[in-house]
């Protein structure tokens, strides 16, 4: 018997009664990052340290539960403990066994480690239930000193010809991977206030992020996709995982794309589903058929899964 299925509200578990990620609102979640949070549900389990973004999401108050990474929480007759995805602060694979039987749960990872979050940890696994966003071997990302390098570049050259540089990154995750690498003695940033929103949850968690300047003196403004200013005195550009595809910026009117993402390459996606031992993958969002079809052709059982999970910017 599968342990978990899918339902019109999500990814469901009968052996425990709740659903991870749902879609839409249910009595129990089980959250495995803030940003898959959805608002009205009864009752939300996250890992610990993701409970204030969670809560900036989902209003929830006290309807938040939380547990310490690897901590077994028994869940009707399942048994469920969250492990760290390397996303961002608090994101987890979800962990499910009954009878021996083991289940994992990883929508968006990340295995390169990263200083605004928990590393990842792969868990071994019977099945796996994996994101795909960037599941093609187009998608190998640069190493991060090198992008970071190019960004700074980018934002010097702007500063020199009086042009103020626009940087559009997904507010939570990407854009504070990108702040805390930031040298701030370039200039004044400024960062918009849904990107600051979620910057103070990280700093109240003990992360090192700068804090913005005033607006009128910043020469440098990070701001989510799709809004921000344009003209001749300004330079545009986003940092994404997308900026890999050629065209983007293009079809995006920027001037500058820069490769980062906290999701998973498409050689840290077979890594990681390599470290889990799973027998069986269930490929849930994303490039979903390209993946499922390397890993029939490598030995593995593959399925496609229809969710209605959304893409993110990064």
């Amino acid at each position: 018997m599968d342990l978990l299925e899918l339902r019109a509200e999500g990814v469901y578990c009968a052996a425990g009664d709740f659903y991870i990620d749902p879609w839409e609102t249910v009595e129990r979640a089980v959250i495995s990052n803030a940003g898959r949070a959805r608002a009205g549900c009864g009752a939300y389990l996250t890992a610990r340290s993701g409970a204030g973004l969670v809560a900036q999401r989902t209003a929830a108050g006290a309807g938040i539960q939380t547990a310490a990474y690897g901590e077994r929480k028994a869940m009707g007759d399942a048994m469920v403990s969250l492990h760290p995805a390397g996303y961002m602060p608090g994101s987890a694979q979800v962990r499910i066994e009954l009878g021996g039987e083991v289940w994992a749960f990883a929508s968006d990872f990340r295995p390169a480690v990263d200083g605004t979050c928990e590393p990842f940890e792969p868990i071994r696994c019977h099945t796996l239930l994996t994101g795909a966003a960037f599941a093609l071997p187009i998608f190998r990302w640069p190493a991060v000193e090198e992008t970071m390098a190019a960004i700074h570049e980018w934002w010097r050259a702007n500063r020199e010809a009086g042009k103020t540089s626009v940087l559009y990154a997904a507010p939570l995750g990407l854009a504070q991977r990108v702040l805390s690498r930031m040298d701030v003695s370039m200039g004044g940033i400024w960062l918009h206030e849904e990107v600051e929103r979620y910057c103070a949850i990280y700093r109240a968690g003990g992360i090192d992020l700068p804090a913005g300047g005033e607006e009128k003196s910043a020469t440098l403004k990070i701001v989510p996709p799709g809004l921000g200013e344009r003209g001749a005195r300004v330079s545009t550009a986003m940092v994404s995982g997308w900026m890999r595809i050629r065209g983007t910026r293009r079809r995006r009117s920027l001037d500058r794309g820069f490769v980062l993402s906290g999701q998973a390459d498409w050689p840290e996606i077979l890594g990681a589903i390599d470290a889990t031992g799973a027998e069986t993958v269930w490929v849930l969002h994303g490039f979903r058929a390209p993946l499922a079809r390397w890993l029939e052709e490598h030995g593995r059982r593959a399925r496609v899964v229809e969710t209605r999970f959304e893409e993110t910017e990064g």
